[in-house]
């Protein structure tokens, strides 16, 4: 590293560090009995992502009583599309917030606030108003604004705190699970939706009680060691090292050898916020903060403009609008256990073929599944032997996109920054994501009233291709390499066709 790169390296507030340095010897050693451990508390630390995959998915199964229920106070057109939308729009603001807790407050902290804030949520539309339609869309706008903070929240610590006590070779198929225990929420609530159809304030309820579990499993789980270090809470950061890396002795080299190359990395960044701590804007200028924040911003720009969030958000509906036979609330539930079984082969997948081959697949086959869909309108099969290809097209789109569009962003969202501005600028990213989930949500039925559902799904097939040649051209491969190999990449340290090379090293 030449002195203009390393003082770059140096210069950023350092509040999670990561070991500056390639060599294994740096990192434990990974055993059955840490690598156990470690899917173990990465698994702990996502359960409370199932609530807010709960939140996501609820839409889909309450708009068809808020909006035609024959018992009970109903929602204009106008008003079930912010109930459907709101979220969106404190999702961004959650984001951004998730970076100040992650920092502020640790990892550990930050997903009990996640918990906190979603059971406030829940409790609010379980004893909704029955009788006054104002109070109702009152009461749900709420608690809708209360779950998009926590939604927000929660796309990032769960996959951040697994890699950073994940080992190099366990951090990608960690880092998924946060996409799949939001496919699990989701899943959940559609399944509730369909036993409880006429019933959306119960649903609540249990998913309410649900969150409090959830909430009770944080209690256990250690701190981050990096986030530890950078606190200078050295006992506390070894005692938990020692955990997640299944060592028990007291002296053990390899937890030394780590800590001092965490404690190293602090004592770099901290010699140079003594002269000089540069701003946040100024950290954004620095083409390893910079370079990545523009492609995972693009990333998710092609994800939302794609269809994704508008299927699973809108599932039984969008099912009738594609002219799909079968019931919509179990059409929704298959949307969501797609989307479970997939994210789980995914983490194989991704394990196997790395980040691009399975994202340049999911573009192609998600554009296919869109066309096919369009055809449908245009050429109605609903009264026909064919009148199944609807409901594969559907699950098919949601099989190809979580392959890819659906998971990638947000899996690597947590591996691309560097330490320093890893909370700050995975918080940015998701605030930009969530910007256009909101956007593609809210204009969604304009867009189906406008020019009607065979555009629509065509608009979404030309979005899915152009996001083929995005992924070609400018997503890098992550697959095998330390999160320090990444960031000299970005710096233009390295090539992507290292990987090979670093697959040793990890």
């Amino acid at each position: 590293m030449d002195k203009e790169q390393e003082a770059s390296s140096t210069t950023s507030n350092v509040e999670s560090p990561e070991p500056q340095h390639g060599s294994p010897a740096a990192v434990a050693k990974l055993t059955k009995k840490a690598a156990i451990t470690q899917i173990i508390t990465a698994i702990v630390a996502n359960i409370t992502i199932i609530s807010s995959g709960m939140g996501i998915g609820f839409p889909s199964i309450a708009l068809m009583e808020l909006t035609n229920s024959t018992s009970s106070v109903v929602l204009s057109e106008s008003q079930a599309s912010w109930f459907a939308s709101i979220t969106a729009i404190l999702c961004p603001v959650g984001g951004l917030l998730s970076g100040y807790l992650l920092d502020k407050i640790g990892r550990k902290k930050t997903l009990y606030c996640i918990n906190g804030i979603s059971i406030v949520s829940w409790v609010i539309m379980s004893v909704a108003s029955r009788t006054d339609a104002s109070t109702l869309f009152v009461e749900l706008i709420v608690a809708r604004v209360i779950i998009g903070v926590a939604i927000g929240l929660s796309s990032t610590p769960a996959s951040v705190y697994a890699a950073e006590v994940a080992h190099p070779s366990l951090r990608g198929r960690l880092t998924l699970l946060t996409a799949c225990f939001t496919g699990i929420g989701m899943l959940m609530v559609y399944s509730l939706g369909y036993v409880y159809k006429d019933d959306w304030r119960y649903v609540c309820t249990i998913c309410g009680v649900f969150t409090g579990v959830s909430l009770l499993t944080v209690i256990p789980l250690p701190e981050s060691p990096s986030w530890l270090v950078g606190k200078k809470r050295m006992l506390e950061a070894e005692r938990h090292l020692k955990v997640v890396r299944a060592i028990k002795e007291d002296k053990n080299p390899e937890i030394r050898a780590e800590l001092n190359a965490l404690e190293e990395s602090v004592a770099r960044f901290r010699a140079s916020e003594t002269s000089k701590k540069p701003s946040k804007l100024v950290q954004l200028k620095k083409p390893e903060v910079y370079k990545p924040l523009t492609i995972m911003c693009t990333f998710f720009m092609f994800q939302q403009f794609s269809g994704i969030f508008v299927i699973i958000v809108y599932a039984a509906s969008f099912s009738v609008e594609a002219g799909v036979a079968i019931d919509p609330f179990l059409a929704a539930v298959l949307v969501g256990l797609t989307r479970v079984v997939t994210t789980i082969l995914m983490a194989f997948i991704s394990d196997r073929f790395g980040r691009r081959p399975p994202a340049l697949f999911s573009g192609f086959g998600m554009a296919c599944c869109m066309f096919g869909l369009s055809a449908c309108t245009i050429y109605p099969v609903a009264d026909t032997e064919l009148n199944w290809i609807p409901t594969a097209l559907l699950v098919a789109f949601i099989f190809t996109a979580t392959l890819g569009f659906l998971t990638l962003p947000f899996s690597m969202n947590a591996e691309v920054y560097p330490s320093k501005v890893r909370g700050f600028a995975s918080g940015l990213t998701i605030f930009f994501g969530y910007t256009m989930s909101f956007i593609m949500l809210k204009i969604y039925p304009t867009m189906v009233n406008a020019i009607g559902n065979e555009n629509v799904f065509l608009f979404f097939g030309t979005v899915s291709l152009s996001g083929i040649a995005f992924v070609y051209f400018f997503l890098p491969e992550t697959k095998g390499r330390t999160l320090l190999d990444i960031e000299e990449y970005f710096r233009g340290k390295s090539e992507p066709s290292d990987t090979t090379k670093q697959d040793t090293r990890a």
